[in-house]
């Protein structure tokens, strides 16, 4: 189940399947003047440099950072919990489900193994209990499959070290192009000191993909602005607020019925080891609204906990000489 919405510089609007989706996507070009962003501002912060750092030199160092760590994360295996929840438009559950994994980082990405599954949906004025994945209860369940699909996308990507989504947050180096960075200044956060870099997109190009990161590389920038902190002895992120940068546009709320309100992110990192960073919590909340008739506020948490390095192990064997 997919629906694309694509507004072209020529104002063709395509919707090739009905329904809901995890998936929003919307283009705007700098002659689609009835569709244009607004209030799209910069945070304009007088913020002086670090230790002779401008904000841009500082994401450089920490995305390396991120990306050399890789190796020393692969020795470490945890545990991660996950909460979905649907809410309906009257403040009724419709379907909770909470997930546990066990989650052993590799050189590419990140392998998780489902321990438990067990969650609630709701039939009538009565809540189901269910323990299986992608349980539906008829044969059109549009919230069984948006929260499978949702949690998915958002914590189980395999391409990520962590599972989480590149395209939300500045975190690749060859992403960081596509930002504008200001700085505002240095502050103690849990006890280390950090830089505070504020950011938003390079362009004003309106390309939003929640969770599918194959659509999401398409995009030709990003679309959302935020705050991140750098710890700033190891140049590892510490904490990272993300949110759209934009809107979105009257056309498509009134036109097509469909609206995305409070959509931001929110990741806390924790030092396991020295240069060894891990995320600890992370998650969302926002309403969603399709062809005006499914609402629905959407909330998820991820915490990983019991980090634990692993021990490597060797097996050697020998062809000894038969008597």
């Amino acid at each position: 189940m997919q629906t694309r919405i694509l507004l072209s510089k020529t104002r063709k609007t395509e919707l090739p399947s009905a329904g809901l989706t995890r998936v929003f996507q919307a283009r705007l070009g700098a002659r689609t003047a009835p569709f244009a962003l607004i209030g799209l501002v910069g945070v304009l912060v007088n913020g002086a440099r670090a230790q002779g750092l401008d904000p841009a030199a500082i994401m450089e160092k920490m995305a390396a950072r991120v990306e050399t760590a890789a190796e020393a994360r692969r020795q470490y295996v945890y545990q991660q919990m996950v909460r979905t929840n649907l809410i309906r438009s009257d403040n009724k559950m419709s379907r909770w489900e909470k997930r546990e994994y066990t989650v052993t980082p590799d050189a590419d990405g990140t392998r998780k193994e489902l321990v438990s599954l067990r969650g609630e949906y709701r039939e009538g004025n009565k809540m189901v209990p269910y323990s299986e994945k992608g349980k539906k209860y008829k044969e059109s369940d549009v919230d069984a499959e948006l929260a499978d699909e949702l949690t998915d996308d958002l914590v189980n990507e395999k391409k990520s070290k962590d599972g989480i989504p590149h395209s939300l947050f500045p975190l690749r180096s060859k992403d960081l192009g596509h930002y504008k960075f200001t700085s505002k200044g240095e502050e103690d956060y849990r006890g280390r000191r950090s830089y505070r870099i504020a950011y938003e997109p390079a362009q004003k190009t309106l390309c939003v993909v929640i969770g599918d990161e194959e659509e999401a590389s398409k995009c030709e920038g990003s679309s959302w602005k935020g705050e991140i902190w750098v710890d700033a002895e190891e140049f590892q992120p510490v904490r990272i607020d993300s949110q759209l940068a934009f809107k979105i546009p009257w056309g498509i709320r009134v036109f097509l019925g469909t609206n995305l309100s409070q959509t931001g992110f929110s990741v806390n990192y924790q030092r396991v080891a020295e240069n060894v960073w891990f995320p600890v919590t992370y998650g969302t909340e926002f309403r969603v609204s399709v062809l005006f008739r499914y609402k629905r506020t959407i909330t998820l948490a991820l915490e990983s906990s019991g980090f634990r390095k692993t021990a490597a192990t060797s097996k050697i064997e020998y062809d000894l000489p038969k008597n």
